[in-house]
């Protein structure tokens, strides 16, 4: 079984992983990028796409495979040429998005009520790679059962593994997971099937290992921002799960408050604008603050604050 780290734009990003890493460098086998688009800036000049997985400053962070995010073949392979001439081995495909101005135009989640865009798209890319194709992606976006047209195309490609959110678009991030339409078709795949969707406690890990005991990778995103020690608790509560058994004990590891701390450190040093490094900071604060023992009332001091150093001091008193 292999724990691997979601991308969530600007959330997972860089800063997180390398931060994450250094706190829990066992927890994750390895992370899927936020998406690079195709759509900033010129296709062409794909470089500058790639700072967020630059190898360099991902050195001593978790190993990352890069995820982009478009229908343009041409662009596709460029920024994958460029991703490979850079050292990695495999990208990864988001059409799982389910932004509304995203999918409006084809992109993520959009295409998949258009299965002949899915295949086009393929049919010009795969040739042209030289590098691996995973996949990420959604049972539709209208309908759940828009999946049923495209795993067929899928199955046509060599594609190394498709990790399924079962939810649709037009679902976003709310409502629960449709369970019963994935465990209807994630045998029609002849590819390796990854799971990713609400894994935010042990017993949410437990559940789907259980009612799908050959899937062997799980995608976990925002429970481990909820819950920073989540992987290290499944991989405690399941040993034989993994490869590696020998996870050190909790109370070695740094607290969540240790790794908050170090985080937004991390943000304070970065060269952004003191507006930008609140605004960073709030946003991980309304979800790695959930597991400190305070009130709502006190962890929403710090969202009300509007100043750098009243904010970096609320959290030093709330993180002691």
């Amino acid at each position: 079984m292999q724990l691997v780290l979601a991308p969530m734009q600007g959330l997972t990003e860089l800063l997180f992983r390398r931060a994450y890493h250094r706190a829990y460098p066992e927890a994750f086998g390895f992370a899927i990028s936020p998406f690079l688009p195709l759509t900033a800036g010129n296709i062409r000049d794909a470089g500058k796409k790639v700072d967020d997985v630059w190898p360099e400053v991902n050195a001593d962070s978790m190993p990352v495979v890069p995820q982009i995010l478009g229908r343009d073949p041409e662009g596709f392979v460029a920024l994958s040429l460029r991703l490979n001439e850079l050292g990695y081995s495999e990208v990864n495909w988001n059409i799982g998005c389910p932004m509304r101005r995203i999918a409006a135009k084809h992109r993520g989640s959009g295409i998949l009520p258009h299965p002949e865009e899915v295949r086009a798209f393929l049919d010009q890319v795969v040739p042209q790679l030289p590098l691996a194709l995973s996949v990420k992606m959604r049972l539709g976006y209208y309908d759940e059962n828009e999946i049923d047209a495209i795993i067929p195309i899928l199955n046509e490609y060599p594609i190394c593994r498709v990790t399924v959110h079962p939810r649709i678009g037009k679902q976003m991030y709310g409502g629960q997971p449709r369970i019963e339409k994935f465990a209807e078709v994630y045998p029609n795949f002849r590819h390796p099937v990854a799971y990713n969707g609400d894994i935010v406690t042990v017993a949410d890990y437990a559940r789907i290992r259980t009612r799908f005991p050959d899937i062997d990778q799980i995608m976990i995103g925002r429970g481990a921002l909820l819950n920073p020690l989540l992987p290290i608790q499944i991989r405690q509560s399941y040993p034989a799960d993994f490869q590696s058994a020998d996870m050190p004990s909790l109370s070695v590891l740094p607290t969540v408050q240790d790794f908050i701390l170090s985080l937004v450190e991390d943000i304070l040093a970065l060269n952004i604008s003191e507006q930008a490094k609140i605004r960073k900071i709030k946003e991980y604060w309304c979800l790695l603050s959930r597991p400190l023992p305070y009130a709502e009332e006190q962890t929403r001091r710090v969202l009300h604050a509007a100043d750098l150093a009243e904010i970096r001091n609320l959290i030093l008193l709330m993180t002691k």
